[in-house]
């Protein structure tokens, strides 16, 4: 099957973690047998690159806000779609997504729209609601409404999206549930995290939080909770992998709470240098509050932190208790009291409960969590699609 992939974002950016999904999804598919294109847009000014990463074609166009770049984008991408059995987009944005939609319309070929998160929510959460952010999310609501309806086939990665889908159109039969995964052999129980900790000096227990900091990752929950475990346990380290531009911020909250020498911002990693990091972690953090945007989230770091064979401690909220319940520790979402709770209950624990943990989480992420697996019902929706056109044809 050829399949011509469209993602809004910067696959080789570190800043724009996210875009492992779609990268998984491309390379498990090559992996399969299928070809693969991937579109992707490189952030402003950096170098464009064509090339051919993990069996499958990386095909770069442009991101400027531009009429004329935009008309290109279309006619490139129907060029492209010419050459696609499917046309698989992910996420909303509108210099992605309308060229996709328009591409796959002209030249007749299914369309699969994967909804990963609520965008217009997101971006509301992220910046205040002037009238330039309102410009904006209206950008994102508009398709998001209408992209479900306008699709042969949508796959969600929560029940709080599914049930958005339907009610912007979308049939039941035609929404998948692909949910996030992690690459089982790049994160595993036997990474060796030495190297993380000889680099830091770090000789006691650490726990880890993993994310970009921006609007609606709460990682103000994990120093808050970080303050109340460290009054208990002085020599514990914290350690935020990631970067955003609400760093600073943070870095001053910690500061005022008096606890800033522990806690370790490491800013945007590598993403080879994930695992590691997790590895380096005796217990792994996922703080959220309940809102309509973490109603919608399937956490990638949780699939990660799974995979690595992590105790986990996640704030009880959309998808993580079904990824998360009896494997980890549930906290009540919005509060950093619950949170450090949680962590002292894994640090003050016996070593079995934290290497049970391990072992169950690791567990669920070989039978659910993992791209192999979200990949395989990633194709039934193209099988779907690829059946459905070829009865078109033939009638």
């Amino acid at each position: 099957m050829r399949i011509l992939m469209v993602h809004p974002h910067d696959i080789n950016s570190s800043i724009e973690p996210w875009t492992r999904r779609i990268k998984s999804f491309a390379g498990e598919l090559a992996n399969r047998g299928h070809q693969v294109k991937l579109v992707y847009f490189p952030l402003s000014g950096r170098s464009r690159k064509h090339y051919f990463p993990d069996g499958y074609e990386a095909v770069p166009l442009q991101r400027v806000i531009s009429p004329a770049v935009f008309i290109r984008n279309i006619w490139k991408l129907t060029k492209l779609a010419g050459w696609a059995d499917i046309v698989h987009f992910q996420k909303c944005h509108y210099y992605s997504a309308v060229p996709a939609v328009i591409a796959a319309y002209l030249k007749g070929k299914p369309l699969h729209y994967d909804w990963d998160d609520w965008e217009e929510m997101i971006w509301y959460e992220s910046w205040e609601k002037g009238i330039q952010s309102r410009f904006i999310g209206f950008s994102f609501r508009i398709p998001e409404r209408l992209l479900p309806v306008l699709s042969d086939t949508v796959s969600v990665s929560s029940q709080y999206l599914r049930d958005l889908a339907r009610k912007n159109g979308a049939q039941e039969e035609d929404i998948f549930w692909i949910p996030v995964g992690a690459d089982l052999e790049k994160f595993n129980p036997g990474i060796d995290g030495s190297e993380v900790r000889r680099r830091h000096n770090i000789r006691n227990s650490m726990v880890l939080y993993l994310g970009q900091l921006h609007g609606a990752q709460y990682i103000d929950l994990f120093i808050r909770a970080a303050n109340i475990v460290l009054h208990k346990n002085p020599q514990l380290i914290f350690m935020i992998v990631g970067g955003g531009f609400k760093e600073d911020k943070l870095k001053s909250l910690a500061g005022e709470l008096g606890i800033n020498d522990r806690i370790i911002f490491t800013g945007s990693v590598p993403q080879d240098s994930v695992p590691e990091h997790i590895a380096a972690a005796d217990v792994c953090v996922a703080p959220f509050r309940d809102t309509r945007v973490t109603c919608c989230k399937s956490p990638l770091k949780i699939a990660e932190y799974m995979a690595c064979g992590k105790a986990i401690v996640a704030s009880n909220v959309g998808e993580i208790r079904r990824m998360l319940g009896g494997v980890g520790v549930l906290a009540q979402p919005d509060d950093h009291c619950a949170l450090a709770e949680g962590i002292l209950t894994i640090l003050n624990g016996e070593k079995e409960l934290k290497d049970k943990l391990g072992k169950y989480v690791r567990k669920r992420a070989e039978g659910t969590y993992n791209w192999q697996v979200v990949v395989s019902k990633l194709s039934a929706a193209y099988e779907k699609l690829y059946v459905n056109q070829q009865k078109e044809d033939c009638s």
